[in-house]
């Protein structure tokens, strides 16, 4: 009687064999493993371990050893996780555009800190949509 058998597997091991599965059913020829599934089966590795791990996948267990043991080499972002922008500053600029066409629209638009090239861009787009 195997591990699997026996004990189970935990919930996510379970999700993991069904997703490793359903690739499997999809793809064509000896396709490779996508790095989305590696990702999943290395972050399970950190908690079930190397065999149980590519036992419950069906994975080789020296590939998944090697790539589980490269990520823990990487070293972690030390970059932030948040990052705050300043607020934008509110220059001077204001416009109310009205336009109408040919066909009868009309649209009113009001800018602040505007450019005008992007007024003449909406102008134009506005107009030639009839």
């Amino acid at each position: 009687m195997s591990v699997i058998e026996r004990g189970g597997l935990p919930q996510d091991l379970a999700q993991a064999r069904s997703r490793f599965q359903a690739w499997r059913c999809r793809r064509q020829g000896g396709g490779r493993i996508p790095q989305g599934l590696w990702a999943l089966a290395v972050r399970l590795v950190h908690r079930h371990g190397v065999s149980r791990t590519a036992t419950a996948l069906g994975l080789d267990y020296y590939s998944l050893k090697k790539r589980a043991e490269e990520a823990a080499d990487q070293p972690k972002s030390s970059g932030p996780a948040f990052v705050e922008l300043p607020s934008p500053v509110v220059v001077g600029k204001q416009c109310l555009v009205e336009l109408d066409n040919r066909a009868g629209a009309s649209m009113r638009v009001q800018l602040v800190g505007y450019d005008v090239a992007d007024v003449e861009a909406l102008a134009r787009s506005f107009w030639n949509a009839d």
